[in-house]
């Protein structure tokens, strides 16, 4: 054993300092394991994928040999939520305990950092005139004044959804990069520089595939500085990256640069152009190509194999299409006349011509080696993706060494250099890094580290659901269980008198069995859904006849993370109105990352088995390739599909040593079809509650052990 892995099996034993230090820590062979391994492929390169049980304790089993080892390294995670607590909770305490002289940076989308330029011209937009704007722009301001990050998530009271925060926030459409008047001072570039003086730095996906574009277009990049990259919440890497690299157009990015053409004009401008009209043609042009996209119930994708999506109108959709590229063209002729007075209308420009050229790019046939399809919902947006990041991140991750590289020069005010700053955030394939190592770091000769982790990443013990899309191959894969005691924690129920899903009458049947569990447990049950109609149809039955003792909470009716804070607070306490328990009803976003250990959730209902929708044009497409290469398309990807998705939800249930709960799927083809078998293995190895009088019993049992424990 070499000094590293020795250091790392003591840091975590029952006499290491973390032991000893640390509350509540405690020894546990997975993660030593897990330890062990990613301490090997830090110190001889190459691929490492780990699916680790909840409660391992993952992050501790990768950041241990990551910081003993010095190595200059990347952590990236699916969500802000652990991005925040990797950057202001473990890395700062293993740091610390371990007495180590590391430097970490938290470098985020540049969505989430104020934007200097883009506040002080904010007074002048339209949206600036609603009730309560110029307060809460005044309160903008203020803080402007005194932060030193610019993270917007240090601002109470402003949620993501405002209509203002996309006001005083860029994106990398509208940022003016090295030409802004206030680029020096820019909260971005300053999180930039931190971050490549640093020795860990903390990122996400959506940064990670940012920095990735970059690369593919030949210029140099920050990643081959470090040896070492860490990926948590790794089974979002390929949705992420395949909605990340593809193309798109929407009513969405039409609607922005009408905003901000207005505002800058007006501002800057006014009289030298018909600003009024020329934003007002392209606004009338990107609403009629939205109408003719047709009228929908919710958000629908439809499939796009020719010329135009199935089921638009096709003459209606090409000549609204085309009244888009006009009013595109007009508008770029009316930036043109002033692109010399301020580097806005430039930006304003290319944004304009980019866009011109993916109108054009959708008036074409698409590209046989991927999949196009159209969003349509309130708004309208055009996709035209990979099937899987398979090719992109096998040349990524292929074996190479990293090589000592120059110093570079960040307080250089050239064009270059400037522009280099904002290239990981921005993604932009224009700006290029003319010396990418970091200041102060001399990276070590060797291969490469690349470490996979993850509670979720197949149904099987290859993990192929996870490496065959993301091109690791070659990858060595390692599961380890969780530790917890699930035939004691858990019990898994699937009721065998619930009509089958297709039947109209499954979520009002679900929702009785709800109400049923609420009488005898109180609250503490989170509904996980699989269609935001079900979710609703639950959500209104559940509010309209529950007991008034239980506040019933449903996804969109108030922000995430509120539903999220109020859950936990519900779980037993009392509230102003003298309620004492919740039950949240929630889809999508609520299956994974949603983490409530204790009494406050000791039951999760899923409604149906979480197969992918047969209609989705990314489904079919993969599904498509599945089987010309003599695949079972249900068997090697819907079935995986559904396996993950289910584990993901079942994995809310238990989430310390001393939890207790239950686990109801109301989908009898759990029981009664034979690949139901495959899932259930899937699943943790809970005890199984064969009749409703069990079921009953068992909550009765969780409400007695409740009251004793608080008691």
């Amino acid at each position: 054993m070499n000094l590293l892995d020795q250091r790392v099996a003591e840091t975590l034993s029952s006499h290491g300092v973390l032991a000893q230090t640390v509350p509540g820590f405690q020894p546990r062979q997975g993660q030593t394991d897990m330890a062990m391994a990613v301490s090997r492929t830090v110190q001889d390169g190459g691929q490492l994928v780990v699916e680790a049980g909840t409660g391992t304790g993952k992050t501790y089993a990768y950041l241990v040999p990551v910081l003993l080892s010095g190595q200059r390294a990347l952590v990236s995670t699916a969500t802000k939520a652990l991005q925040d607590q990797l950057f202001s909770r473990d890395i700062p305490r293993l740091v610390e305990v371990l007495g180590l002289p590391i430097r970490v940076a938290l470098l985020k989308g540049r969505g989430n950092y104020l934007c200097l330029h883009r506040m002080e011209q904010a007074r002048h937009s339209p949206e600036s005139a609603q009730p309560g704007a110029q307060k809460a722009l005044a309160k903008i301001e203020t803080w402007a004044q005194s932060t030193r990050s610019g993270d917007m998530a240090e601002l109470t009271g402003l949620d993501e959804r405002s209509s203002l925060w996309p006001l005083v926030t860029s994106t990398r459409d509208n940022c003016l990069g090295s030409t802004c008047p206030r680029f020096r001072a820019c909260h971005v570039n300053l999180a930039r520089k931190e971050a490549m003086a640093a020795d860990v730095v903390v990122i996400n996906h959506h940064l990670f595939f940012a920095d990735m574009a970059v690369r593919e277009s030949g210029v140099a990049e920050l990643l081959p500085t470090v040896r070492v990259t860490v990926f948590d919440e790794a089974h979002q890497l390929n949705e992420i990256g395949v909605n990340f690299l593809g193309k798109q157009l929407s009513t969405v990015q039409l609607h922005e640069l009408v905003r901000d053409v207005l505002a800058t004009g007006l501002q800057l401008a006014r009289g030298l152009v018909d600003w009024q009209s020329l934003t007002a043609q392209l606004e009338k042009a990107t609403r009629d190509w939205r109408l003719a996209a047709g009228i929908h119930r919710g958000s629908v994708r439809l499939r796009w194999t020719g010329h135009h999506p199935e089921g638009v109108a096709t003459d209606e959709w090409s000549d609204a299409l085309q009244a888009v590229s006009i009013a595109l063209q007009d508008l770029q002729n009316g930036l043109d006349m002033v692109s010399e007075l301020a580097p806005d209308f430039q930006r304003l420009g290319e944004r304009t011509r980019e866009l011109m050229q993916r109108a054009t790019l959708f008036t074409e046939t698409p590209n046989p080696e991927g999949v196009r399809w159209a969003e349509v919902s309130a708004q309208l947006r055009l996709i035209e993706s990979p099937l899987d990041i398979a090719q992109a991140f096998s040349a990524l991750t292929r074996p190479v060494s990293v090589t000592p590289q120059p110093e570079a020069d960040f307080e250089a005010e050239s064009p270059a250099d400037a522009d280099s700053l904002e290239a990981l955030i921005a993604g932009d394939p224009r700006l290029a890094v003319s010396n990418p190592a970091s200041a102060g770091h001399a990276p070590s000769v060797g291969q490469r580290a690349w470490i996979f982790t993850s509670a979720t990443l197949g149904d099987e013990p290859s993990l192929r659901w996870f490496t065959d899309p993301c091109g690791l191959s070659s990858a060595e894969v390692m599961q380890v269980n969780s530790p917890f005691d699930y035939a004691q924690q858990a019990a898994l129920y699937v009721p065998p008198h619930l009509p089958r899903p297709g039947d109209p009458g499954h979520a009002n049947q679900v929702a009785t069995l709800v109400l049923e569990a609420l009488a005898i447990l109180g609250g503490r049950t989170l509904v996980l859904t699989t269609t935001l109609s079900a979710m609703r149809s639950i959500g209104e039955q559940l509010q309209a006849q529950s007991d008034g003792g239980i506040e019933v909470l449903v996804q969109g009716q108030s922000p995430k993370r509120r539903l999220m804070e109020r859950f936990r607070e519900g779980g037993g306490h009392g509230d102003a109105q003298g309620r004492t328990g919740c039950v949240l009803v929630a889809s999508a976003s609520f299956w994974e990352g949603f983490d409530v250990p204790g009494d406050a959730l000791q039951l999760v209902v899923i409604d149906k088995l979480p197969f992918p929708p047969p209609g989705d044009p990314l489904f079919e497409a993969r599904s498509q390739r599945i089987t010309q290469q003599g695949k079972s398309a249900f068997a090697d990807h819907a079935l995986p599909e559904a396996a993950v998705s289910l584990k993901q939800g079942a994995g809310r249930l238990i989430r310390s040593e001393t939890d207790r709960g239950i686990l109801v799927v109301c989908d009898n083809r759990l029981s009664t079809m034979s690949y139901g078998r495959r899932l259930v293995r899937g699943l943790p190895a809970m005890r199984r509650l064969e009749d409703h009088a069990a079921f009953l019993e068992a909550l009765r049992q969780l409400t007695t052990d409740a009251s004793h424990s608080s008691a």
